[in-house]
């Protein structure tokens, strides 16, 4: 049986936050290379995660561990705040 610390983790930065309770967007950008024309490009993903005590801010940089559907459209939550906002 695999352990829980196998899970995806993301690091990303807080789009949104205290529009929705307990819960903060959070933006993923990961740099691929275009497959026709072989350039590097930026793309950028969006993901809800349950933030339990409401502590993430707009700007701050996260990172998010998978995790079971908790809602609709969160399937993940934060693990830790890795560098608040200036």
């Amino acid at each position: 049986m695999e352990d829980r610390n196998s899970r995806l983790t993301k690091i990303g930065q807080v789009v949104s936050a205290g529009k929705m309770d307990k819960t903060v967007v959070v933006k993923i950008v990961s740099r691929v290379n275009h497959p026709i024309y072989k350039k590097v490009v930026k793309k950028t993903k969006k993901f809800k995660v349950h933030d339990e005590k409401n502590e993430c801010g707009i700007g701050d940089t996260v990172m998010i561990m998978e995790t079971r559907p908790l809602s609709k459209d969160k399937y993940y939550r934060l693990v830790k705040i890795i560098e608040k906002a200036k």
